[in-house]
């Protein structure tokens, strides 16, 4: 069971997150946090000790939220193949439909936070690492299992892919074109299938 202060630490995460992730760092004011939460000042102050913590938090919480709907939808596939379709079928869409309000966390506070803001650059560097580690590491089971050719260079290859779809959902939100990204998914696709397949 939670105590009512953690209970209430947690709302202010919950409340806060989409507002970080929408309207940014330097966006978002305590006022901006205070008017979600029904919280006062003093009741935020109460409960951590600043604007950078719930950031932190808040952004911690919005990756989680990601992966752990991405991860339920990978884990109901069995080979590397259906789990990196898996992956590409979880972004189509994303911008209209993303699982978080403003879209991808991790690519919303990489930019914002980039140069300005250390402590969350450091968190998104970390999520950026998990998400990395996730795909080259089925990726690597695909070539051991020999459904990936023996040349492939797993964490290469995570790394373009990954890199494809932040991509493809940075320009589609810009153009506010969701045929872009999901452009992007299929010609990911078809490379899986031509240049990675065994």
């Amino acid at each position: 069971m939670l105590s009512k202060a953690d209970k209430t630490k947690q709302l202010i995460i919950e409340r806060s997150a989409p507002l970080f992730n929408k309207k940014g760092y330097a966006g978002t004011s305590m006022n901006d946090i205070m008017a979600a939460t029904g919280l006062t000042k003093g009741g935020l102050y109460g409960n951590f000790d600043s604007k950078d913590e719930i950031a932190a938090l808040a952004f911690e919480y919005s990756y989680n939220k990601l992966k752990t709907e991405l991860v339920f939808k990978i884990k109901q596939h069995r080979t590397c193949l259906e789990k990196l379709f898996a992956i590409l079928n979880f972004y189509h869409n994303y911008t209209i439909r993303p699982t978080l309000d403003g879209g991808c966390p991790l690519l919303n506070t990489a930019v914002d936070s980039d140069d300005a803001y250390p402590f969350l650059k450091k968190r998104a560097k970390q999520a950026l690492n998990d998400m990395l580690g996730g795909l080259q590491h089925i990726l690597q089971n695909g070539i051991d299992h020999k459904e990936l050719r023996s040349s492939v260079d797993a964490r290469r290859e995570a790394e373009i892919i990954f890199a494809q779809i932040e991509g493809g959902i940075m320009m589609a939100k810009v153009s506010d074109d969701i045929k872009l990204l999901n452009r992007v998914l299929e010609n990911l696709k078809q490379y899986i299938n031509t240049q990675l397949k065994a």
